[in-house]
């Protein structure tokens, strides 16, 4: 079952986890993976789920069920983690050295799956928001070594360029009439 926005959703910093963290009502919590350094001033106070917010995370379900197979766990759970990042993470400049340059255009877009290379070594990434150059992308895979000391963790973003978006490896059938 989809959780859907209601009016007592409100994001709120768990200081006992260090994370951000999504107050569902009364008896649920959802923990995003987001510290406190990475987030904006008003992301360590309570805030509320506003309607801007509550917009987001629907368009941003509606689109995730047309470009992945997933449980409604999931969904809920890559869709909160968006929410989160789109509107209260600090904002990023591209870290595109990381990654390898794509040799196909592509169009990024939200909600979209891609893949980045890095030090050969595939990881499927979630476009969280993006405009004409660069892409804000949230981890899919479990964790990604991007050198001898940084790493991404899974739903940890990462801002790069669009042309180190490789489109995903689909394979097709083509049947003969």
């Amino acid at each position: 079952m989809l959780l859907m926005p209601k009016r007592d959703w409100q994001w709120i910093y768990n200081d006992a986890y260090g994370f951000l963290s999504v107050s569902l009502g009364s008896d649920m919590e959802f923990l995003t993976p987001y510290k406190s350094k990475s987030l904006i001033p008003d992301a360590q106070s309570e805030l509320e789920f506003s309607v801007e917010h509550a917009k987001f995370y629907i368009d941003f379900v509606e689109r995730l069920s047309k470009s992945m197979s997933v449980s409604d766990a999931t969904m809920v759970q890559l869709a909160l983690n968006a929410t989160a990042a789109h509107f209260l993470l600090k904002p990023q400049m591209p870290k595109s050295w990381f990654f390898d340059t794509s040799t196909m255009c592509v169009y990024s877009e939200l909600a979209k799956v891609f893949q980045l290379r890095c030090q050969g070594v595939n990881a499927q990434v979630l476009v969280v928001e993006t405009n004409i150059q660069a892409s804000l992308v949230m981890l899919l895979s479990n964790e990604l070594s991007l050198n001898g000391t940084k790493s991404l963790m899974q739903f940890e973003c990462i801002k790069v360029m669009n042309d180190r978006l490789y489109p995903l490896n689909i394979k097709r059938h083509i049947v003969a009439a």
